[in-house]
């Protein structure tokens, strides 16, 4: 293995500062041993502090969310492995992703922002619902990466020594123990070539280009980790040295959040993967008007060994920043600023315009939109986009997509969809706000809406739910017709003034269904939810009754008051049937007054 993927040098550290290093993603399924892989990571610097002590607390800088360990680190660790040889990158910068979704909004060059990946598998439980996920996206973003066989000290009579590569340990295995271990392996090569994969162990590969490397490893006991960064570090070096060069010229990064932090303001969170920046350097950012230029005022990094999201009070105010790192920065006017878009550092106008267009081009999704479909929603550019490919292909159209929380004007635009079985808002790790809630509760068009930071969760509870609509709207179409009405609010019989209202009413013409919008002035104010003549429930009630209703929605003595006359709504589809049945002439009355309420907004109502 250290022959056919390994190029460093003899003796020494080489190019160091011709290169970057390579930015390396964990993936898996909950409870996969990312955690623990990337704890044993960071542990790597205390393990290392009397070694390297000219870089930051002992060899391993964390970032937000990165965990920066260097080359003497590694070299020192996979001495065994290496023959006498040295990586010629600085370290590995490992990102440190929640999830899929966190991956997916990773951008830079049109592509992942990651370099190289590692997969975590349970090699007991084999691929799941999000390793599959995962590998789609690896797929999607042209991303190169290892497969960690993790949890190998599970297997019977397996004995796990910290600290020991994975090639000495297996021979130190019993038969029985190795004979396990082959069974779950074959397992899970047959698994992933399901998906379109050929994995095979690290150590028998000929062509890393044709064949998935999969290293076993127990992230829990230390074992195998020294293999599982040889691997990835050599793949990088012999496979990606073009895309690590790019150290020199103006700054790229993405940026990853955006925070209001106390004494600074706005700030964002970034890594920079290319070139350099620098505290005062102009910037220009993706905003959702488009590309915005500011400067920057403050560049921090994090002291020692503290996470950028966990440091409190524990910053370095530095002056400048190199690829590939972690830092934040505070600026004015970062409002609007997407998440998971490229920040530039611009040195000149020339430059400043073209950042500026690249930034607009950025700003405009690239989804194909269509005159009639669903409504999605995520809170990065690339959480949307990961979101909406994933719907092309299983053939859902899309109207709307955007970026941010759930709010009233989604829910309205989904309920104004032709469509029963596009009314639905799908958001993808962002979330509902309270009114948006308020509105889809007291919607009678039947929006749904469903939040997941899994894609693959969405795409089925959608599922789920159109086969159960479909279901309700064969059961609505063989209904009665309902009809229109009116009513009068009695006075001094309100009974209950909200969460139902409960009020006594007279139906001056028409009829009254259970179901049916109330409109007040024009304006829809709550739902009837049941009727009540004394004792008995009723399903309607018709001209001259005088019955007790709930209404959802609405409070007596904010949007309704004892004496008000109201219109009792009906459905397009039942306007459209009730033009062929016969009604009376108080009916046809109330009827077309509805017509022309609905036509000052939509025309074709009814028609």
């Amino acid at each position: 293995m250290s022959e056919s993927i390994l190029k460093g040098k003899e003796h020494g550290v080489g190019g160091m500062s011709e290169r970057r290093q390579p930015i390396v993603a964990v993936l898996g399924h909950v409870d996969h041993g990312k955690t623990s892989l990337l704890d044993h990571v960071r542990s790597l610097g205390e393990q290392s502090r009397s070694s390297v002590m000219d870089r930051e607390a002992g060899g391993i800088t964390q970032h937000i969310g990165a965990t920066e360990v260097p080359s003497e680190v590694l070299n020192q660790l996979c001495a065994p492995l290496l023959g006498g040889k040295t990586f010629d990158s600085p370290g590995l910068l490992f990102i440190d992703t929640p999830g899929h979704h966190s991956f997916s909004s990773l951008r830079s060059r049109g592509g992942s922002l990651a370099d190289i990946a590692i997969l975590m598998v349970d090699i007991m439980e084999g691929c799941r619902p999000q390793t599959k996920e995962s590998l789609r996206i690896l797929k999607q973003s042209k991303t190169p990466f290892v497969v960690a066989g993790n949890k190998v000290d599970r297997i019977h009579g397996w004995d796990a020594e910290e600290g020991r590569s994975m090639a000495i340990s297996m021979r130190g295995q019993s038969k029985e123990s190795l004979g396990l271990f082959d069974q779950r392996y074959w397992e899970l090569v047959g698994q992933f070539a399901e998906e379109g994969f050929n994995l095979e162990r690290y150590e028998k590969i000929k062509d890393f280009t044709k064949e998935i490397a999969m290293v076993p490893i127990s992230a829990r006991e230390g074992e195998g980790i020294q293999d599982l960064l040889a691997v990835v570090i050599g793949l990088a070096e012999r496979y990606l040295s073009d895309q690590l060069t790019d150290v020199d010229g103006s700054g790229e990064a993405t940026v990853l959040e955006m925070k209001e932090e106390r004494g600074l303001g706005k700030t964002l969170d970034l890594i920079l993967h290319r070139g350099s920046i620098r505290k005062g350097d102009e910037i220009v950012l993706v905003s959702d008007r488009g590309g915005i230029s500011t400067h920057v005022k403050g560049l921090f990094s994090p002291r020692g060994m503290s996470e950028m999201r966990d440091a409190g009070d524990r910053w370095d105010n530095t002056e400048a920043a190199y690829a590939a790192a972690g830092v934040k920065i505070s600026a004015p006017s970062l409002d609007g600023v997407l998440v998971g878009t490229t920040l530039r550092v611009v040195n000149s106008d020339e430059e400043r315009s073209a950042a500026i267009a690249a930034a607009d081009e950025e700003a405009n999704l690239s989804i194909e939109l269509d005159e009639e479909g669903v409504c999605i929603k995520s809170d990065t550019v690339g959480g949307l986009e990961a979101l909406a490919k994933e719907l092309r292909e299983v053939g859902v159209p899309i109207r709307e997509a955007s970026i941010g929380k759930v709010s009233r004007r989604d829910v309205r635009s989904a309920e104004a969809s032709s469509d029963p079985l596009h009314r639905i808002i799908m958001a993808f790790s962002t979330e509902i706000l309270e009114e948006a809630e308020e509105e889809i509760s007291s919607s009678e068009a039947g929006v749904k809406h469903i939040g997941s930071d899994i894609i693959y969760r969405i795409l089925e509870e959608r599922e789920e739910w159109v086969e159960a609509r479909k279901k309700e709207l064969e059961e609505e179409s063989r209904e009665i017709v309902v009809y229109p009405g009116r009513i009068m609010l009695l006075p001094d019989h309100t009974f209950r003034v909200s969460k139902p209202a409960v009020v006594g009413v007279r139906v001056l013409a028409g009829r009254v269904h259970i179901g049916q919008g109330l409109l007040k002035d024009g304006n829809r104010v709550g739902r009837i939810k049941s009727i009540r003549s004394g004792q008995e429930s009723l399903k309607e009630a018709r001209q001259g009754a005088e019955v007790a209703i709930s209404v959802d929605g609405v409070t007596v003595g904010r949007q309704i008051e004892e004496g008000d006359i109201l219109l009792v709504d009906i459905p397009e589809s039942h306007a459209r049937k009730l033009r062929k049945l016969e009604m009376t002439p108080v009916e046809e009355e109330v009827y077309e007054e509805l017509l022309s309420i609905h036509r000052k907004n939509d025309h074709f109502w009814g028609r």
